[in-house]
């Protein structure tokens, strides 16, 4: 069979949806010896490139004349249709809300899969026009796909709300995490990022975009309930950071926050590891992937109730209302005081991760395709 796939965040962004794009293709590639076909403006250099490089049933295709180059949205958006059908594709998968605008004239099956629709629940945290292009891109390729593949419970139930998408067409496929979290760190490398950092000998995690949506004022808040504990935030800061290091100064946490904004996603599993508890009280979530490598990492987690994030979290990880920071507080001193506890979490949570083991997804996928 010959699969076809909208790689350009596979090759181009480093985490979010670059991480459950490569991760897909990696699994399937893995599992199932089909010819694949990776349609991608660039390539650019990485260990991405490097294994794909050594698969013999994997094709790289990149724009060739002169104007497609120049202008890569354009032949994304137009001419990869024709080159479908004149390779026999019998697949194409548009691994990121997105299909070519002019995909109904593909011959073979078409399957979208949908992150999340936070931009129609959250739409004043978005620019107007980036909602406007988002909304019209992931609508459109939903009417035009064969399949819509959702990576949660909460976001079919968004496609059928928003969009009016049948549910028979939807299909939900959970994401697995990057290949790195899979991999134990030994206590070398537990160091070594304990001295890169200079982390806490015990801290709080939080790892996410420091944006509105996902509350990191809500552990603030609990912090000044809890003693002496440490906190730890992993993310890009956006506009809604001024607003949490004013916090911080006011209530004179400096010396119990840390704010690392250039960690690499392979250091990620060695602080999960160092870490007491992570923390994750977003407001709202596609799916929660932070809440998925940290279970899979055996680290105990706190996070919000709603949305998707006891779907990834599983059924004995522990759960707050978002904006409840008595209750995070409460939470965060059991889990410290009580190992029974601790290990109860830990063990049924990394438990709950394995089904989303890549070779799990790679085999719903493939289901799918060969329907």
């Amino acid at each position: 069979m010959k699969i076809a796939f909208d790689a350009k965040r596979a090759f181009l962004n480093k985490s979010g949806l670059g991480n459950y794009s490569r991760s897909s293709i990696k699994s399937l590639i893995q599992n199932y010896s089909e010819e694949y076909f990776l349609y991608t403006p660039r390539s650019c250099e990485g260990s991405f490139l490097d294994f794909i490089s050594h698969q013999k049933n994997v094709h790289i295709i990149e724009p060739q004349s002169f104007l497609n180059k120049q202008i890569p949205s354009l032949w994304r958006t137009f001419e990869i249709t024709n080159q479908l059908n004149s390779l026999g594709i019998e697949v194409y998968h548009g691994l990121s809300n997105e299909l070519p605008r002019n995909i109904s004239k593909f011959k073979g099956k078409k399957i979208v899969t949908v992150h999340d629709l936070i931009y129609l629940r959250f739409p004043e945290l978005y620019p107007v026009i980036d909602r406007q292009v988002y909304d019209n891109k992931c609508k459109r390729s939903c009417m035009k796909a064969d399949v819509v593949i959702a990576v949660s419970e909460q976001t079919k139930k968004d496609l059928i709300e928003f969009y009016r998408i049948p549910e028979q067409k939807i299909k939900v496929v959970y994401q697995s995490c990057a290949e790195v979290f899979y991999q134990e760190p030994s206590i070398t490398e537990l160091n070594q990022i304990k001295e890169k950092y200079k982390l806490p000998d015990e801290f709080l995690l939080s790892v996410g975009t420091i944006e509105e949506r996902k509350n990191v004022i809500t552990i603030l808040k609990a912090m000044l309930l809890v003693e002496h504990i440490k906190l730890v935030i992993v993310g890009k800061k956006r506009a809604y950071f001024k607003e949490v290091n004013e916090f911080i100064l006011k209530n004179k946490l400096s010396e119990r926050v840390f704010i690392l904004d250039t960690v690499e996603t392979s250091e990620l599993p060695a602080m999960y590891r160092l870490a007491k508890i992570f923390i994750y009280p977003s407001l709202f979530e596609g799916f929660g992937i932070p809440v998925l490598e940290a279970i899979t990492c055996k680290t105990p987690i706190i996070a919000s109730g709603s949305s998707s994030l006891p779907e990834a979290g599983g059924s004995s990880s522990l759960y707050i209302d978002a904006t409840n920071h008595f209750e995070l507080a409460d939470l965060i001193r059991n889990l410290l005081q009580s190992p029974t506890l601790r290990t109860n979490v830990i063990e049924k949570g990394y438990e709950h991760s394995k089904k989303f083991r890549p070779e799990a997804i790679a085999k719903a996928m493939m289901k799918i395709y060969t329907e």
